[in-house]
């Protein structure tokens, strides 16, 4: 069992960073993928970046990539979404996400969700 809990969302005007941060419980959090998806307003959730548990491969939807980064910390059960050129399109609650199987597509579907953090880029 995983728990999950976003932080470091935000306003930011376009152009802007912002880091999101997720902890995780649980003694096993080494052993899991993590991964962010976000849900604009009146729009499906949808798949933003993920990581495998050792770090050693990442995946980005098209429209983050070369903008945002994920990462991870084992030693401290985190996990980081660095968000740089942000856009009014990326508005959204961003969750995070777990599971202990990986695939580098935007077909993953992780069985472990936080309760998501808003980021908000003005215009």
């Amino acid at each position: 069992q995983v728990q999950l809990v976003e932080s470091g969302g935000g306003v930011v005007q376009a152009g802007g960073s912002l880091r999101l941060s997720c902890a995780a419980s649980g003694r096993t959090f080494s052993s899991y993928a993590m991964g962010w998806f976000r849900q604009a307003p009146g729009k499906e959730r949808e798949f933003v970046a993920a990581i495998r548990w050792s770090g050693d491969s990442t995946y980005y939807a098209d429209s983050v990539k070369g903008r945002f980064t994920i990462s991870r910390d084992n030693a401290k059960n985190t996990v980081y979404l660095q968000m740089n050129s942000l856009k009014p399109e990326d508005t959204a609650v961003y969750y995070c996400a777990a599971d202990r199987f990986y695939i580098a597509t935007m077909a993953w579907a992780p069985g472990y969700w936080g309760q998501g953090t808003q980021v908000t880029v003005s215009s």
